[in-house]
């Protein structure tokens, strides 16, 4: 007889702002990253801060998380395996996607970076419309467990069932997780990040 899946896909709510935040800086270690995002009291407060106004203020940004229903965090809550963010809007209805950078970011590094990722984006996608994966994140104590393949499914599900694109900046680590759900990687040679779309289901 097979054993229960502990995980459980759930909303994020505002009352986890700050477990996804500790676990997006569990989560993302690699130099470069951390090079833009440094780990640093005044950053953290940002990302969460970010996080908190996208939740109030953008509707069509959906936060999800996995959770495990068998272990609870220091505040007796259930414990935050993963958590992704799927944006819906048109492109042109997104806005602004971060708050003004904080003083301990290095501003010019931070727009060149998400820059690339949007001149990427546009070059594969245009101005079709598309579901886009903005973030996904999976603490290391929950790594090929299945928590971030139910948040990339959770999407790829909802735009099959609109007949919608998708599209994911992928590291390349990340990319075979997304190859199985239909992503292709349209990279320029030489690119560090995978810019990868997926069609519309026939």
């Amino acid at each position: 007889m097979a054993t229960p899946n502990p995980l459980k896909l759930e909303p994020v709510t505002v009352e986890d702002i700050s477990d996804i935040t500790n676990l997006w800086f569990a989560a993302f270690t690699d130099p470069e990253i951390r090079r833009v995002f440094p780990d640093t009291p005044g950053v953290r407060k940002w990302l969460e801060d970010t996080n908190r106004n996208d939740l109030a203020e953008k509707p069509f940004q959906r936060y999800l998380k996995v959770v495990d229903t068998e272990s609870r965090n220091s505040q007796g809550r259930l414990r935050i395996a993963a958590f992704a963010k799927w944006d819906l809007s048109m492109p042109v209805e997104r806005g602004q996607r971060y708050l003004p950078w904080h003083e301990n970011m290095p501003a010019q590094l931070c727009e060149d970076f998400f820059n690339r990722e949007e001149i990427n984006r546009k070059r594969v996608m245009s101005d079709k419309k598309h579901f886009y994966l903005d973030t996904v994140a999976t603490h290391p104590d929950y790594q090929r467990r299945g928590a971030g393949a139910m948040l990339v499914k959770w999407g790829c599900d909802l735009a099959d069932a609109e007949k919608v694109e998708a599209y994911v900046d992928a590291s390349k680590d990340g990319a075979p997780l997304y190859a199985k759900f239909g992503f292709v990687d349209y990279s320029n040679p030489g690119e560090d990040i995978a810019s990868m779309a997926r069609p519309i289901a026939i």
